[in-house]
């Protein structure tokens, strides 16, 4: 497992003027913006350790709004707006403050967390003198600074000893949370874990959306209601599917429950930010993201020559590598032997379009690309139950099995039981392996 930090992006989108203004969008590194909302807020003369722990305000600020994607949860396209009544003070093509601006690309990937939180704090801050707030005073910094006090010190003078500085972040590419695919049953990974882990905090506030019990990270059943029961609250076309409006409206709704864009905000837990799945595998990892794969990347090679069909098994290993590199190059991807999400989706839609070309009397064999489970029903169910009720009639230490297209308890059983006799790891559930087995057992 892995906690998913934040990362201060590159570049940040800017919208000259109030949110719903019909002002131009700029894009500026992340760096210079803060130097140019610093040097339009504070003073160049105030003790450096005032202006150290401004700027930390000022960039944890930023990143809250980054984080939450508070703007694009919104539908808006932007990051943060030029505006102080709204966010901060941003000019376009103003003078920088020399000493400002060598502060800024001192701490730029530094920004306040409350303790035992992910999330960078919402540092709601004012000038002290004009208008005041329950945040830092900028005015009032300077009187610290004076006194000997630290940015650590004024920090937590103002937001709180439980305050501390996350120094040194990772800086990368702007990235937003929206995987770029619509989720749906069956499906698995970080994307899955996350509604999931929205939808039951969501369910406090609104507990009609049924609980969530599992903490695999499948698409499953009781996911698919919970996620049209929030359709129907929210006034989105009630699916089960999270398309992109879904997906932002998940998000919107559970920073608002959460107050993570808040001065006195619940926060994000190093727990709640732990998922399951790694967002790139390389040499040596293991878990069903590798074995996932595998079944792929050895079902595309069966039919394509340019990808070497070579023994695996749940390792991510030389040969894991070699095909990985392989399919790389053979679709157009960055050639890194690693295995990241888009190359999944990449894989994935390759094998889709294989399952709707192979048209012959195997058909029926082939994995259907997603995570089967109980309360799940169609043609899919109907030929794991096929291919079940086969095993079923020369071993009969299986329960059994209806061949009716609704997974029902009896299939679980039974595949449960398959799972067990075979070290399969006993989920009730079919992944591409339990999926193989079965095949292989059916053919006897």
């Amino acid at each position: 497992m892995a906690i998913k930090y934040p990362v201060i992006p590159n570049v940040i989108t800017v919208h000259l003027g109030a949110p719903d203004s019909a002002n131009n969008d700029v894009t500026v590194p992340f760096v210079d913006y803060i130097s140019n909302v610093a040097s339009s807020e504070l003073y160049p003369t105030w003790p450096i350790n005032s202006l150290k722990a401004n700027i930390l305000a000022i960039v944890s600020f930023t990143m809250n709004r980054i984080y939450n994607e508070w703007y694009r949860s919104k539908g808006y396209n932007f990051d943060i707006t030029s505006s102080p009544a709204y966010d901060q003070t941003f000019i376009q093509n103003r003078q920088i403050y020399e000493n400002i601006d060598n502060i800024v690309r001192d701490v730029f990937n530094d920004y306040i967390v409350k303790n035992g939180q992910v999330q960078p704090y919402f540092s709601q801050y004012c000038d002290g003198r004009k208008t005041t707030c329950n945040g830092l005073s900028q005015w009032g910094s300077v009187t610290l600074a004076n006194q000997g006090k630290t940015p650590l010190e004024i920090i937590r003078y103002y937001y709180g000893n439980d305050t501390s500085i996350k120094y040194d972040a990772e800086v990368g590419d702007n990235t937003t949370s929206f995987p770029g695919y619509n989720i749906g049953m069956g499906q698995a990974g970080n994307p899955v874990s996350a509604i999931q882990r929205d939808l039951n905090r969501i369910r406090k506030n609104y507990p009609a959306i049924p609980f969530i019990e599992t903490n695999l990270g499948i698409y499953n059943q009781e996911t698919f209601d919970a996620v049209k029961k929030f359709q129907e609250i929210f006034a989105l076309p009630i699916t089960g599917i999270v398309d992109k409006a879904t997906w932002y409206k998940i998000k919107y709704v559970y920073t608002s429950v959460k107050k993570l864009s808040d001065l006195y905000t619940e926060g994000l837990s190093t727990d709640e930010a732990n998922f399951k799945y790694r967002d790139v595998l390389e040499y040596g990892d293991t878990g069903i993201e590798v074995e996932f794969i595998h079944y792929y990347l050895d079902s595309i090679a069966f039919l394509d020559n340019d990808i070497p069909r070579l023994k695996t098994n749940s390792v991510y290993n030389d040969s894991t590598r070699t095909m990985v590199t392989a399919f790389q190059r053979k679709y157009g991807l960055p050639v890194t032997g690693k295995f990241t999400y888009q190359d999944f989706n990449v894989l994935k839609n390759t094998y889709d379009n294989m399952l709707k070309s192979f048209n012959n009397d195997f058909v029926d064999d082939l994995y259907p690309g997603y995570f089967l489970s109980i309360g799940m029903s169609g043609d899919d169910i109907r030929k794991l139950q096929s291919l079940l009720l086969k095993i079923c009639l020369y071993d009969h230490s299986i329960p059994g099995v209806k061949v009716n297209g609704i997974f029902d308890e009896l299939t679980e059983k039974s595949i449960k039981k398959i799972q067990d006799d075979y070290n399969l790891g006993i989920t009730g559930i079919v992944g591409p392996f339990s999926w193989r087995k079965i095949v292989e057992l059916s053919n006897r």
